[in-house]
């Protein structure tokens, strides 16, 4: 049975409210679905073809002017810095954007959040759950793979709408707990001290709503209300924009440390921002009285409307005053956005920062002629070919290894996409026989290598994920070293002399040799263990036959291109 005071009702204002089902299962549940939603928009867009994504963002906020006008322009669309945010570390997440232009697109997304703060209350929540449910359908009956995964996608970025509202429905009724506003109307920003916890609450409300635009919507009706003065709810919307970095920061707690560095990047921002705005406040005040003259005047003076006082131009304050600050804050700290990505790269930093990111091809830059580009991919190939073999790092528990082998894998198979674009865009119409021979022979030997790194990650993968005894690991490093062996004859690549022989069919005949020690071992082998050994035999029998096809496919067409040949063929780009 639950708890009964789970289930009691509470009175407030002669409203009951359930706490279970009012309260408890709408934040649980929305913030179940508000990271499920990240999830699912991650994974679309890393299926999707990144190397696209990322050459259109890249014209979208490919520089940090422009990744302030993006963040800018979307923000004052869907008007929700928060969502906005909570995407862009979802795509940093997925490799689509780097951390620079991240952090330019969060610094505009302050200011686009701005620009529509009369417009509190946007539908999105019941809207998130309709457009969720119809991706959903399109994602099941979805044919092929690239339509799945777009509808992946927006049916995340869906569910981050539809978990907040979730979330801000089922904290709602706390609103009216005379507790929680006895404290904010108790609050004057009259001194420094009083300034700061007035800032501090309101980052507390904004982070238990995850929305600063309701924050602020609620500090602007309890100033035309009267039950806050106006320089107190300007205050307010100083924490509101404090404590919208938290839905960011819970965004990217499970992501890669690229994502969480975009999450510090917005907290920091604010952070600054607020901490050097503070000591300027009533300054401020002033310069804002003084301001308002042109906005209807002060703002502290009541208006009478049918009996009683209110005070209509406190809203307008409000949203004066957090528009300047978010300008204020970016015009002042966007010169700084490449000292904030160094200091942030060293967040976090560990050993396994020094590990090269694969994702990003290193030799695949313009081509001055053909025989510069052939060199240009058989670098690249080579080098996807020494990420793979870390796979049997991870195998083996090196201390050096990838932590994650998803994300290793991940990574390779975003370089092996930009590979093959890189030599797909070789062909030409005029291209002669020859040097379309060899084009094609390259994308064949990079399928081949394509394979083998998806053979060497089930290999790790099933290692990491079945435990060994004693007996088993030895059966198991016997199997991982063989398979090593066998990558020196194609790794690494501008080995005059491989450290081993490509042909296959020896090896074979030593697994068979393994697999009849596997049977033959008795209760000391569990049958578990067994399995898992049989099937590693049968993967490094694929590899053994991959090494040998790779090494013939380099032999059957030549890699070396004429030199008068290399400048007749249009540059590769």
């Amino acid at each position: 049975m639950l708890p009964e005071a789970c289930l009691r009702l509470v009175e407030f204002d002669n409203m009951q409210v359930d706490i279970f089902t009012q309260v408890i299962v709408p934040v649980i549940g929305g913030l179940g679905i508000f990271m499920l939603g990240l999830e699912f928009m991650s994974n679309g867009i890393q299926a999707l073809a990144v190397n696209k994504m990322r050459a259109l963002l890249a014209k979208i906020a490919g520089t940090p002017s422009k990744g302030v006008l993006a963040g800018t322009f979307i923000t004052g669309v869907i008007q929700s810095s928060t969502a906005m945010t909570v995407m862009v570390v979802g795509l940093v997440n997925a490799g689509v954007i780097g951390l620079r232009p991240a952090i330019s697109v969060i610094m505009g997304a302050n200011i686009g959040t701005t620009l529509g703060n009369g417009l509190i209350a946007l539908p999105l929540g019941p809207l998130g759950l309709l457009l969720a449910g119809i991706f959903a359908l399109v994602h099941i009956f979805a044919k092929t793979d690239k339509l799945k995964n777009i509808a992946l996608a927006c049916m995340g970025f869906a569910l981050i709408f539809y978990g907040l509202n979730l979330m801000t429905g089922g904290l709602r009724p706390l609103r009216n707990m005379p507790e929680v506003m006895g404290v904010i109307s108790a609050l004057r920003a009259d001194t420094y001290m009083n300034l700061i916890y007035c800032v501090l609450i309101a980052a507390g409300i904004t982070a238990m709503i995850h929305s600063s635009s309701a924050t602020i919507g609620i500090v602007m009706g309890l100033g035309a209300a009267g039950i806050l003065d106006w320089k107190t709810a300007v205050a307010f919307s100083l924490g509101a924009d404090l404590g919208t970095t938290i839905t960011s920061w819970m965004a990217s707690l499970n992501l890669s440390k690229n994502a969480k560095r975009a999450a510090y990047a917005h907290i920091s921002f604010n952070i600054i921002g607020v901490a050097i705005t503070i000591p300027l406040f009533f300054v401020s005040m002033d310069v804002l009285t003084w301001a308002m003259q042109w906005f209807g005047g002060d703002p502290g003076i009541p208006v009478v409307k049918d009996g009683k006082e209110t005070f209509p131009l406190v809203p307008v304050a409000v949203g004066l005053y957090s528009t300047f600050f978010n300008i204020f804050n970016t015009v002042l700290l966007f010169p700084f956005v490449g000292v904030f990505e160094r200091v942030l790269l060293k967040v976090g930093a560990s050993s396994a920062d020094d590990v090269e990111d694969y994702s990003q091809p290193r030799y695949l830059t313009k081509a001055t002629d053909h025989g510069h580009a052939v060199e240009a991919i058989r670098r690249e190939t080579g080098r996807y070919l020494e990420a793979a073999t870390l796979f049997l790092d991870i195998a083996r528990g090196r201390p050096d290894a990838p932590d994650k082998i998803e994300e290793h894998y991940a990574a390779i198979d975003i370089l092996n996409r930009d590979i093959r674009a890189y030599t797909s865009g070789m062909f030409t119409p005029d291209m002669p026989y020859p040097r379309a021979d060899l084009v094609a022979s390259l994308i064949e030997e990079e399928d081949f290598t394509a394979s083998l790194g998806e053979t060497l990650y089930q290999i790790a993968r099933r290692v990491e994920r079945q435990p060994f005894g004693e007996h088993g690991r030895k059966l198991v490093d016997t199997v991982l070293d063989r398979v090593g062996e066998a990558l020196g004859a194609i790794v690494p690549i501008d080995e005059d002399k491989p450290t081993a022989n490509a042909v296959a069919e020896p090896r074979i005949m030593g697994l068979l040799a393994l697999r009849e020690r596997c049977l033959r071992l008795g209760a000391e082998l569990p049958w578990v263990e067994r399995g898992a050994i049989l099937a590693l035999l049968g993967s490094a029998e694929r590899a053994f036959f991959l090494v040998e096809r790779i090494d013939s496919e380099r032999r059957s067409v030549s890699r070396e291109v004429p030199a008068m040949a290399a400048q007749q063929v249009r540059p590769a780009e």
